[in-house]
Order: structure tokens, then sequence, then C-alpha cells
């Protein structure tokens, strides 16, 4: 008997494994296409301009902040329980026939109206969702003992697989890839149902260690940590910015192309060829932030980030700009990894979501609300390349704030290190 159960537990983390490197696959297909092809969608099918585009994705950032602190708690208090999981991956399924009958009607109608009910919509399953998702598969990776980087890895493979379906389907028909959207939503809810299994023999891992009961004292108990602050402005001046760049980045590239649809195909190569690297990527990533430390694998993210803002300023032609863009290739599984092993080692564990939530998505999207009706407005008036120099000076200047007050982690509850044998 005890050999049988042995050889099971021996087995399980490999199932769980790939159950939650599915449930990423899905997830993050879904968010490819519409984070990648909704500016593109907006202009040739909605016709708006930059700055209604911009709006457009201010209500996608202000709708988040709705939901992301309300997600934070509850996720900490289901822990694996997976009812606001699911709620979820259904809404994912209704992403087709909300593109197709519901939001381009409104917005013909009005534009102010369909970003407000298109923001709150799509929020909920992607700028909202997306927390409830990362940190349920983090703890998870905890619980059944595998790296959070390589079930991550199937985001990318997701995203990859994404860009090239979405680039050859939206030229023909683009409303085609938000149905695609909903059939990956059907698939996404049958593993979180199906296949998604937590080893609750080590379920302790991603509890937290700490007797504090999950009450409104101590969720209002983060606002007086000097270090919640910091993590949180690193966020809004680094992750928020590279999405601002990269909303309108499409819309960009077409500009080196003679025609908008040669721009849509080089594209969609591109990404796809950028996220598949990730996707590789993935695989050291773990092991290099074990061995620098995950505060500094986040000050290399906003160095980075602020080079390929800065170069794409200064791109002579596509090739060098194509060049740029791979960078975000490092990038991502970078920022990722560390921003996980980073909340983990440096806050309490009990607090995992919340703080996530927080920290990372409802201060993010403050400044993408803030920012990317700025932006799309900054496009219009002075151009692309200016916009572009204003984001990286604000990049830089966060960066450095981050190197000298972010505290260091923990490296044995990041899990960059084992514990020492008592």
């Amino acid at each position: 008997m005890d050999a049988t159960n042995k050889n099971n537990n021996s087995s399980a983390p490999k199932k769980h494994f790939w159950s939650f490197f599915g449930t990423d696959v899905s997830y993050f297909f879904i968010w490819q296409i519409v984070q990648g092809f909704l500016v593109l969608w907006l202009k040739q099918e909605a016709n708006l301009t930059g700055g209604q585009a911009g709006f457009v994705f201010s209500f996608l950032a202000f709708a988040s902040l709705f939901y992301q602190p309300v997600f934070g708690i509850v996720s900490d208090k289901l822990v694996f329980k997976k009812n606001l999981l699911l709620s979820i991956t259904c809404a994912a399924i209704l992403i087709g026939p909300f593109f197709q009958w519901v939001f381009i009607p409104i917005l013909h109608f009005n534009a102010v109206v369909g970003a407000v009910i298109g923001g709150f919509a799509l929020a909920y399953v992607l700028n909202g969702g997306v927390a409830v998702i990362e940190s349920y598969v983090e703890r998870a990776s905890l619980a059944n003992g595998f790296e959070y980087g390589h079930s991550r890895m199937g985001g990318s493979i997701g995203g990859a697989l994404a860009s090239f379906v979405a680039g050859l389907v939206f030229v023909k028909n683009p409303f085609m890839v938000f149905w695609i959207c909903s059939l990956a939503g059907i698939i996404l809810t049958g593993l979180v149902l199906f296949g998604d299994k937590i080893n609750f023999d080590n379920a302790k891992a991603a509890e937290g260690t700490s007797s504090a009961p999950l009450n409104r004292k101590t969720i209002l108990s983060i606002f007086k940590i000097r270090n919640f602050w910091l993590l949180s402005i690193f966020f809004m001046g680094t992750s928020a910015i590279y999405d601002v760049f990269d909303q309108q980045f499409p819309v960009f590239y077409q500009t080196f192309f003679s025609s908008a649809n040669a721009g849509t195909v080089a594209y969609s190569r591109l990404l796809t060829t950028q996220i598949a690297l990730e996707a590789i990527l993935m695989i050291p990533m773990p092991w290099i932030i074990n061995k620098i430390g995950a505060k500094n694998g986040l000050i290399a993210y906003g160095v980075l980030t602020f080079l390929r803002i800065t170069l794409s300023a200064i791109a002579p032609n596509f090739w060098f700009l194509t060049f740029v863009r791979l960078i975000a290739s490092f990038e991502m599984p970078l920022f990722l990894v560390s921003t996980m092993k980073y909340i983990a080692g440096a806050f309490d564990l009990k607090l995992y979501a919340t703080i996530y939530a927080l920290a990372f998505n409802f201060a993010k999207q403050i400044s993408l609300f803030i920012f990317s009706t700025v932006a799309g407005d900054l496009y219009d008036s002075i151009g692309f390349q200016h916009t572009y120099f204003v984001l990286a000076a604000l990049v830089a200047v966060v960066t450095i704030i981050a190197l000298v007050g972010m505290t260091k982690e923990d490296p044995v509850q990041a899990g960059e290190v084992k514990a020492p044998e008592s």
C-alpha cells in the first residue's frame, strides 16, 4: 500500500503540471488575440481615431480598478476553490458573440458608451481576470512542486499560436479571431473543471505560515508597508508603460509598409516569433532569477524596457524596429518570473493574491487609465517617436527609484534557494 501511494505521489506532479500548462496555453491564447489585435480592429472595423482607441484602452484599465481589489481578496479567501476562476473562463466563451453582436453596434452608436461597456466586459476576462489565473497557477506550482515559470511557458506558446493564427484570420475576417477566443474559452473551462488538480498534501506551501486571519484589518495592513508602495510605483512606471507602448505599436509598425494588410501580416509573424522566443526563454528563466534574485530581475526588466522604447523611437527602418521588438522576448519571461518570486519572497504568502492584485494589477491599471488616452492623443499630435521618448523617460525615473528603495526578497520564501536542513 505504501509503495502504491509513493508511486502515485511521484507521478501526480507531472500530471498536474501539464494540466496547468494547458490552462496557461488556452488563457493566454485569448489574452494575446484581444490585446494584440484589438487596436487594429478598433481602427479598421470601428473606424476610431488614435485618441478614441486610447480611450477604449483607458476604460479597459478603469474597469479593472473595480475588479482587481475584489478579485485579489476573494482569491486569497478561496485559495484553491474554483468558483471565481470558472466565472472568468465562462465569460471568455462569450467573447465572440460580444464582438460580433454587441460591441461594434454600440461603438458605431457612441464611442464613449462603447468604451465603457467594452471596458467592463473585457476587463472581467483580461485585466481583472489575469490576476486570478496567475495567482491560482502560482499557488498550484508551490503545492505541486513545479516551477511557475515552466507552467507560464504555456502562456507564451499560446500567445505565439494566437499571433500566428490571428494574423492570418484577421486579414480575411476581423471578427473571426474573436470567435476563436470563444473556442479557446471552452477548452480553458474544461481544463479548469476536469484537469487542474492540487496536491493538498503539500497545500500549506502555498498558504503561508502566518497565523493572522485574512480579515479587513490584515488586508488594510498592506497599505502601511513601504515596500508595497514602492513596488506599486515600479509597476505603474514600467509594466504599465510597457503596455501603453505596445497598445498602438502595431499601427506604428504598419507605417513602415506600403499597405496596412502587409504590415498586419508582417506584425503577426513578428509577434509569433517574439512569443515563441519567450516560450523558449521561460525554460532557463527560473534558474536565472534564482541566481540573480527577483529584485535584480525586476530592475533588469526596467532597464530593458527603457532601451526598447528608446530604440524604437530612433528606428530608421522596419528591420531595425523588428530587431528591437524582439528584446521583448527576454523582457516578458524576466518580468513574469521575477514578479511572482518577488511577491512570494517579500510579503506574507497568505496575502499573495491580494498583493499581486493591488500592487501589480490595480496600480498598473491606474497608470494605464491615465496614460492610454494621453499617449493616444500624443500619437495624434506629436507622433510616435516623440511620444516614445516621453514614455522612456518615465520608465528610467521609476526604475532608479526601485533600485534605491525596494527591499530584497527572502530567497527561501521566494523559492530561489532551498531551506537549510534543520
